[in-house]
Formats: C-alpha cells, structure tokens, sequence
C-alpha cells in the first residue's frame, strides 16, 4: 500500500480518478493472496483480468499511449507468468501488448496527433519489455515450481521411510515380545509336564481304587483326569509356539492344504450352520510349502472365521496370484473385530474368547513368517472380517 501510495503521490497526475485506481491496485494485491479462489487457474484468468482492465482505465486516463504508468501492465502479464505455464504466459504477453497498442488508435483518430522516430523507438521498447519480463517470470516461477516439486517427491520419501522404519521398530519389537514369551513357554511348559503326569497317574489310581457307588470320589478323579488332559493340551500348544520351526518343504498346490483344512475342521467341528465356498484360482501352479504347518494356518483361520459368523452365515476362501505370491483371503460376515484390537490380535495370550488362550493366530503368524510370507487382516466390528495371507513362490522358501 505504501508502494502505491507513492505512485499516486509522485505520478505525473494526481487526479481523483487516479488515485483511487493505484488504490484498488494495491487493495488488490494484498487481498489476492488471501482469496483461496484466486487460487485456481480459473480465479488466475479473472485476477489477469481485473489487473488488465484497471490498467487500462489508468492508461487511458492519463496520456493514453504516452502515459507514464504504461509499465503497470507488467502486472498482469507478471502475475499470469508465475500462475499459468508457458502457453499461458505468450497469451498474456500478446493481450497485454494489444491492448497497449489499442491506444494507437487514438492516436490516428485524434487531428494533428502523430508519433515521430523516437516516439516508434520509445513505444518499441515498452513493448519489448513486456515479453522480456513476462518470459523471466515464467522462467523464474518454473524453476521455483520445481525445486518445490523436488522437496514435495524428498518430503513423500521421508515420509514413506518414515513410515517402512516404524513398522520396522513395530516388528523387532514384537519379535522380541515373542522370543521372549517363547522362552517362558517353553521352560514353564517343561516344568509343567512332569507334575502334570504323576496328577494323571494319581487320579488315574484313585479312580480304579475307589468302590464304584462312590460317585463324588469317582466324579471328581474323572474332573481330574479331564483337567490334566486340557492342562497337558494347552502346554502342548504353548511348546508349539515356542519350538522353532523346521519347515518340510513339498511342491503342491494349494488349494489341496486348504481342502484339507476344510475336512478336519467338518470332522471335528461342532455343527455350525455356516456354508463354505470356495473360489481357487486355475492361475496358481504348485509351489513349495510345508503342507503339515500351512495346513494349521487355514484351519485356525477358517475355524476363526466360521466362529465368527452368524447362523446360516458364509465363509469363502478365495485364492489369486499377485507380484510373485500367491495371496488366500478368508471372507467372512460375522462380528468383526474392533479397530482397537487390530493391532494386537497376532500377539501371544490376546484373545477377544471367553475360553481362548491367544496362542492360534500367534502361531498362524509365526508360521506365515517362517515361510517368508506376510498376513494382514481387514475388520470392521459388525461388518465381518477378511484375513489374506501372501506366501512366496520362490523356490528358496524351503
């Protein structure tokens, strides 16, 4: 405002008229900035075109084609420059000189008005400026376009590596967790299993001891023996968390271990009113797997999911090769999982079960790992849930 302030203090005419143009000029470009339409190339074009018109009110009110201000036209064809590309900028450039040669015109049409030599040389050079200008605008704009471009793709890169090196953190420090876990596991379950056995025994000889009208002595060494036996299971499950893993590499495909999963879960499940459907991919050749253990890994997920689902409800399993792996997704429209319990639903000991260890999804995960693979899990509480898991068909899976 200052800027214009001067213009109109120390221009060749200090009219009313031309003191409230400089005025709305410098109104103008401070307000500008701030418009968020004027952001856009349409809100340029209309920016271009106020700028140009107030110049031309301007020029026109003072001396026309001999004005002194005719180099505020190097404000529209600036503003078009730093906005618009090349294209853009030649338009503006060539509107910008046509209209200043518009006063011409006014020229012929007045009597006794004429241009001389130096008057040519004088109006050659306004208009050589405004191209030269409008040109180391556009190149000045351009480079500052992108170095930000630059920054913007250093910024996306920062940020995704950011994100790979959190996710990194995320899983030393689960693999950690579960080292660690398995290691108590594994001891604790060992100390276990020999208490465990003579508990067996025990009841065992008290049973056969005891006079068969006996029924509290009888009923309560049968609650024994059937706790032992789910005690002895559960440790079981935790030594087969803890044990490392010796993967058993065949060629096979498959949609086979799935099938198979899919048997052993009709003949030992109870029988849940849940259909099961099955779409295998014809474009997935056999690879090689451990059948035994990715066979554990379909069951859980599978039983998961038919858990999870309502009466008369449905799960698919769906296979497809993608970028080198073949991904198994487990559909289902059950409860869903929470968006909070996402993140720790593949943790040792979390289960959202009132009679679940938290030990069938650890394992799942950790034998996926073992084949070099990854699962990932899509939920929504109530809406169902969908858990893929991506198995390498290299050859140096064994």
């Amino acid at each position: 405002m200052i800027l214009f302030a001067a213009l109109a203090i120390f221009g060749p005419e200090r009219s009313a008229a031309t003191v409230t143009i400089l005025t709305s000029m410098g109104v103008f470009q401070i307000v500008e900035p701030n418009v968020p339409y004027f952001f856009s190339l349409r809100g340029a074009a209309v920016s271009f075109a106020l700028k140009l018109s107030l110049c031309y009110v301007l020029i026109d009110l003072t001396n026309r084609i001999g004005s002194s201000y005719y180099w505020l036209l190097l404000f529209p064809v600036m503003s078009a420059a730093t906005t618009f590309g090349l294209l853009g900028t030649m338009i503006s450039i060539f509107v910008a000189s046509g209209l200043y040669l518009w006063f011409l015109v006014f020229v012929y049409l007045t009597p006794g008005s004429y241009i001389d030599a130096e008057g040519w040389k004088e109006l050659a050079l306004h208009l050589i400026a405004l191209p030269i200008v409008g040109f180391l605008t556009h190149q000045l704009a351009e480079s500052k376009r992108v170095e930000a471009r630059r920054y913007q793709i250093t910024a996306e890169q920062l940020a995704a590596a950011n994100e790979n090196l959190q996710k990194a953190e995320a899983a030393a420090t689960r693999s950690e967790r579960l080292a660690a876990l398995g290691q108590l596991s594994a001891g604790l379950a060992h100390e276990l299993r020999n208490p465990l056995g003579t508990m067996k025994a025990s009841a065992e000889m008290l049973l056969r001891s005891v006079p068969s009208d006996n029924e509290v002595a009888c009923e309560m060494a049968q609650f024994i023996s059937s706790e032992v036996d789910r005690t002895d299971s559960l440790i079981t499950r935790f030594l087969d968390f803890a044990r490392p893993l010796a993967l058993r590499s065949e060629r096979m495909e498959i949609g086979q271990a799935i099938d198979q999963a899919v048997e052993e879960i009709d003949r030992h499940r109870p029988p849940f009113d849940v259909a099961i459907y099955k779409n295998y991919s014809p474009d997935i050749r056999p690879f090689r797997f451990d059948p035994e253990l990715m066979q554990r890994v379909f069951y859980n997920l599978i039983l998961n999911a038919i858990q999870a689902s309502p009466p008369r409800g449905s799960v698919t399993i769906k296979t497809r090769p993608l970028n080198g792996t073949v991904e198994i997704a487990i559909i289902d429209r059950g409860s869903g999982i929470a968006r909070n319990q996402l993140e720790n639903i593949f943790n040792p000991f979390f289960t959202t079960k009132a009679k679940g260890v938290g030990l069938g999804l650890a394992i799942v995960s950790k034998i996926v790992d073992q084949h070099g693979g990854k699962i990932a899990v899509e939920s929504e509480a109530g809406s169902g849930s969908v858990f893929r898991v991506y198995l390498p068909t290299r050859e140096d899976t064994e």
